[in-house]
C-alpha cells in the first residue's frame, strides 16, 4: 500500500509541474497577445525583443504550412507524443517523471494554442545585429530544457541494470 501512495504522490508532483508550466506559458502568451493588439513590440535590450509571430509549424517554426491536412496531421502527431509522454510519466522513476512532465507542460501549452488559435504564438526574438534566431515562446523553452536534460541524463548516467 505504501508503494501505491508513493506512486500517487509522484504523479501528483508531476501534475503540479505540468500545470505550473502550462499556466506560466498561457499567462506569457496572453500578455504578449494583448501587447500586440496595442501594436507594441517590447524592447528588452540589444539582443532580445518581444514581438508576436504566429507559428503554424512545430518548434521554432519548422514545418510551417497553411495546408489544413498537413497542419492537422502535425497536430495529431503532437497529441500522440503527449499521450506517449504521459504513459512514460506513469511508468518512470521520479526524476524521469519530472523531466517528462517539463516537456509535457510545454507541449500542452503549444497544443492548446494549436487547437484554439490554429497557430502557436511565438514572441521571444533573440538576435545579434541582423542575425535572428528562431522566434520562440516559454513552452518551447521548457520543451527544449526537458529534452536536452533527458538526452544528457541518458548519455551521462548509467542505468542501474548495467
Amino acid at each position: 500500500m505504501s508503494n501505491l501512495k508513493r506512486s500517487y504522490k509522484t504523479e501528483f508532483i508531476s501534475l503540479i509541474v505540468i500545470t505550473l508550466i502550462f499556466f506560466f506559458d498561457r499567462i506569457s502568451k496572453i500578455k504578449i497577445i494583448n501587447a500586440q493588439l496595442q501594436n507594441n513590440t517590447v524592447y528588452i535590450n540589444d539582443f532580445i525583443n518581444l514581438d508576436l509571430v504566429w507559428n503554424t509549424g512545430i518548434g521554432f517554426g519548422i514545418l510551417s504550412t497553411n495546408t489544413a491536412l498537413f497542419y492537422n496531421f502535425i497536430t495529431f502527431l503532437i497529441f500522440s507524443v503527449i499521450i506517449f509522454l504521459l504513459y512514460l510519466i506513469l511508468k518512470s522513476k521520479f526524476i524521469d517523471k519530472i523531466l517528462y512532465s517539463i516537456v509535457v507542460g510545454g507541449a500542452l501549452g503549444n497544443f492548446y494554442d494549436r487547437l484554439v488559435y490554429f497557430a502557436v504564438p511565438d514572441f521571444i526574438d533573440f538576435h545579434f545585429q541582423s542575425f535572428h534566431w528562431f522566434t520562440f515562446n516559454i513552452a518551447d523553452i521548457f520543451i527544449t530544457i526537458g529534452i536536452i536534460t533527458i538526452i544528457g541524463k541518458e548519455l551521462i548516467i548509467k542505468d542501474e541494470k548495467n
